[in-house]
């Protein structure tokens, strides 16, 4: 394939990615209110308030568009991590093809349970984010920062559990070895210690175990399906 073919092959799995993408932000869009409706509770069971309060003109407008803009990109991965495989699988050998269907429904399945992880735990943030304020500071928060909160939490743990998905592929592709990640382990715990400090904004060690716990129990178990599917 020369390097015309490649760019235009680029081109049409960006477009639909985007494409899907777009389409899901605008479901998400007209779904604002029952989305909000669910993402609203561990507000309501840490506060015991039912309300958020707008203190800018446009807040209500921006607590849509980015309900909008971050749904669109959880109803778009799946699309976006097929075009993106169908996009690299040219490169790869016909036995590392028949990974393609596996790799998509095991990347939406971990990212499925990365999200409702960190809704079940998100709770437990939220209420460390209170308490940590004081006795004598009441916590209002407005409906932008509140979504923006929750979702980069559900988010970034959605996207951490993807590791097992990357250090497969990069065992399958041959850049490095099961062995090499072995020797290296040590590092890569604290390398996930450290990456879940970062992802987590509340920075509570409740939500960092409830990361960085998983991550490292899947980073062996990687290795180990790794090492089966070389074989």
């Amino acid at each position: 394939m020369s390097v015309v073919e490649h760019l235009t092959e680029l081109r049409d799995r960006l477009f639909k990615a985007i494409l899907a993408v777009v389409v899901g932000a605008v479901i998400c869009f007209a779904l604002y209110d029952p989305i909000l409706e669910i993402l609203i509770q561990p507000y309501r069971e840490v506060t015991g308030k039912d309300t958020f309060y707008i203190t800018k003109p446009l807040e209500g407008f921006s607590a849509r568009l980015k309900v909008a803009s971050y749904g669109g990109f959880l109803l778009g991965s799946p699309v976006v991590l097929w075009q993106l495989w169908r996009f690299i699988t040219p490169g790869l050998h016909r036995k590392e093809k028949r990974f393609a269907i596996p790799f998509v429904a095991a990347s939406v399945a971990l990212f499925t349970m990365g999200a409702a992880l960190a809704l079940v735990t998100f709770p437990k943030a939220l209420g460390f984010v209170v308490e940590i304020s004081g006795d004598n500071v009441e916590t209002l928060f407005s409906p932008a920062e509140y979504i923006t909160f929750i979702l980069r939490v559900t988010i970034g743990f959605g996207i951490a559990f993807e590791l097992p998905i990357l250090l497969v592929f990069l065992q399958l592709a041959g850049i490095v070895s099961s062995s090499q990640l072995l020797k290296g382990w040590r590092w890569a715990v604290v390398g996930v210690f450290a990456a879940a400090a970062i992802i987590t904004p509340s920075q509570d060690p409740f939500t960092l175990l409830a990361m960085a716990g998983p991550m490292s129990l899947f980073y062996f178990g990687a290795v180990l399906i790794g090492r089966l599917l070389k074989r």
